[in-house]
């Protein structure tokens, strides 16, 4: 297979898989084994920081106006009864903080020990029950909706949303960030039906949300690959023509499949709900212990 093929097709796995919650990081493992390369060293370690901003990059593109908006209207919100903490851009970034310490602190520690695959294969079972129960849990008071009498879901819009909620979907997100497999997606959507947000207004957090975290992330390891290390010596001035061609590649359509994902799962979710995610996350980690046991004989 040419790389030029190879980086429409991981293209194409990562931004379909990015912004849903079925682990995009579990997809891209599955694509390295039964593809042939290795996504862990060299030039395609850094072409897999390359698609994932590629995907990054379409998030403020979508919401471009809501961005515009939320702007507008910070500190005070559109009731005027916002403040700093309180407006939805200020719970992003409290939400943000909760998340990134830690994370950083953990995965340093860690390293990449918990990504074997049957470790991933645990993680995406798990969530795959968890999102299931969950949003089984809140379906009834999802269709009745807002108007109805009091039910599960109390926050119906990203705008209303509260400080304990925001730090709690930021605390589970950690989940996410040291267990491959767990999906950000998954834990901050699950995070937020749990403390009572609609699945529109956890979606749209968890997007939102999405944005500093993979983007200070994704650009921290951009410049460790491009500067290089005794560990990974490649750097920019080894990347040939070829080699730029294939990340331009990678990029371009691991943002126009991600763009086009965000909007079919945003429309999707307002009318059906999680449950098919969560079935596909349990077949999909019945498949990777499969995989597992394959690769380990």
């Amino acid at each position: 297979m040419s790389d030029y093929l190879l980086s429409v097709l991981l293209g194409i796995i990562e931004g379909l898989t990015e912004f849903l919650p079925i682990s995009s990081t579990a997809h891209l493992r599955i694509a390295e084994a039964l593809l042939g390369v290795d996504l862990t060293a060299g030039y395609w370690k850094m072409y897999t920081v390359v698609i994932q901003l590629g995907a990054i990059l379409c998030l403020p593109v979508y919401f471009r106006a809501r961005i515009a908006c939320l702007l507008a209207t910070f500190p005070r919100g559109d009731r005027g009864d916002r403040n700093a903490f309180t407006h939805p851009l200020g719970l992003v970034a409290i939400a943000f903080v909760v998340t990134a310490i830690p994370s950083f602190l953990l995965t340093r520690v860690i390293g990449e020990h918990l990504e074997r695959l049957t470790l991933m294969a645990i993680a995406l079972l798990a969530g795959g029950v968890i999102m299931w129960v969950v949003d089984a849990f809140q379906a009834r008071s999802e269709a009745a909706g807002p108007n109805a009498p009091a039910g599960r879901v109390r926050t119906w819009s990203m705008d209303a949303m509260g400080l304990r909620q925001s730090v709690w979907i930021g605390a589970c997100q950690v989940l996410a960030a040291v267990f491959p497999g767990t999906s950000r997606s998954m834990a901050t959507i699950a995070a937020g039906q749990v403390a009572g947000m609609s699945r529109a207004a956890a979606l749209e957090f968890s997007f939102f949300l999405s944005m500093p975290t993979m983007a200070v992330a994704v650009l921290y390891d951009l410049y460790r690959s491009l500067r290089g290390s005794a560990e990974n010596p490649l750097g920019v001035s080894s990347i040939d023509t070829h080699g730029w061609i294939v990340l331009a590649i990678g990029f371009v359509v691991s943002f126009v499949v991600a763009y086009a994902a965000v909007a079919w799962f945003m429309a999707w979710v307002r009318r059906r709900g999680f449950a098919p995610f969560a079935i596909y996350r349990l077949a999909l980690g019945l498949l990777v212990l499969a995989l597992a046991a394959r690769l380990t004989r």
